[in-house]
């Protein structure tokens, strides 16, 4: 129902929509602000500009479209998916840097961090578009409000992040935990998805754990000596096998808990499920093996 202008629920809704902003045009800030940072300074301005910009036309525009954009089957799953790519190309560390190479992703244009911010801002302003919609209760002129207030939030956000990355370049791994939560939230909030997650539990956990490896790899990788590395690979690669028994045991309708198990084939699932990654581990960390001394020998050669 439309609210009266300018009454007491009116204001309350409009300071609603001002926390939400303050909390969810946060996570735009960050990006823009993470995106930005290795740009010129000149170009920093120019892609927090646009940036803003984006992320407010796409507002704008999924506070059209949302109802129908969440009706398509696969979206949240395709935006999660999206996010954890963002986090990846945000945290990979810059061949070719400096002293801090562990923390700097890669250089980027001008075209490559508007891009990386209109592909995050239309996936994480669901939301925030969810969010303002619900609180302004059907009153256009508070969602025109809201979109408006998200303007120097995030123009100021992106500035004061740049200047944090400057003085504490760890800041960035913030920016990809961020990417990693939104990414995770939208999979398990996934139609297609949800009712098979509802029914399993354990594998949200598992599902987030996967998500945050595999979104903040570049991040730890670049700090794990050469022996542990492969854990890089592993750790994804064995919660991957976990959620692969998980869902063929639903598609068979076995028991994959030795407690409960009463057939054979539900034993022999459950024990290629805790045993069966060993071999594929010791032949991943042979054949990386066998490669690095092939590449020691041909750079020696």
């Amino acid at each position: 129902m439309e609210l009266e202008l300018f009454s007491a629920a009116f204001f309350s809704a409009l300071l609603a929509i001002v926390l939400i902003d303050l909390v969810l045009a946060g996570d735009n800030a960050l990006i823009i602000g993470l995106v930005a940072r290795n740009l010129p300074k000149d170009t920093q301005r120019s892609v927090i500009f646009w940036g803003t910009f984006g992320a407010i036309a796409i507002r704008a525009l999924m506070a059209i479209l949302v109802v129908y954009i969440l009706d398509v089957p696969g979206f949240m799953l395709a935006g999660g998916i999206a996010l954890v790519w963002i986090a990846r190309k945000l945290l990979t560390p810059e061949e070719n840097s400096a002293e801090n190479h562990l923390v700097k992703g890669p250089a980027t244009s001008f075209v490559g961090a508007i891009r990386t911010i209109v592909i995050a801002d239309a996936v994480m302003g669901v939301d925030n578009v969810l969010a303002i919609g619900g609180a302004a209760h059907g009153s256009i002129l508070l969602i025109v409000l809201g979109l408006a207030i998200s303007v120097p939030i995030i123009v100021w956000g992106s500035q004061l992040v740049i200047k944090l990355v400057d003085r504490f370049p760890s800041v960035v791994l913030l920016g990809g935990a961020v990417l990693a939560w939104t990414g995770y939230s939208m999979v398990v909030r996934e139609p297609l998805l949800g009712p098979w997650f509802e029914g399993h539990p354990a594998t949200k956990l598992v599902a987030a754990v996967l998500i945050f490896s595999i979104s903040l790899a570049p991040w730890y990788a670049a700090r794990l000596s050469d022996q542990m590395k492969p854990l890089t690979v592993i750790l994804p690669g064995v919660l991957v096998w976990m959620l692969a028994f998980e869902v063929a045991a639903s598609v068979w309708k076995l028991q994959v808990d030795y407690l409960l198990a009463t057939q054979t084939g539900e034993y022999i699932l459950e024990a290629g499920r805790w045993l069966g990654w060993l071999p594929l581990v010791a032949g991943y960390l042979w054949v990386r093996e066998r490669l690095e001394l092939r590449r020691q020998h041909a750079a020696g050669g």
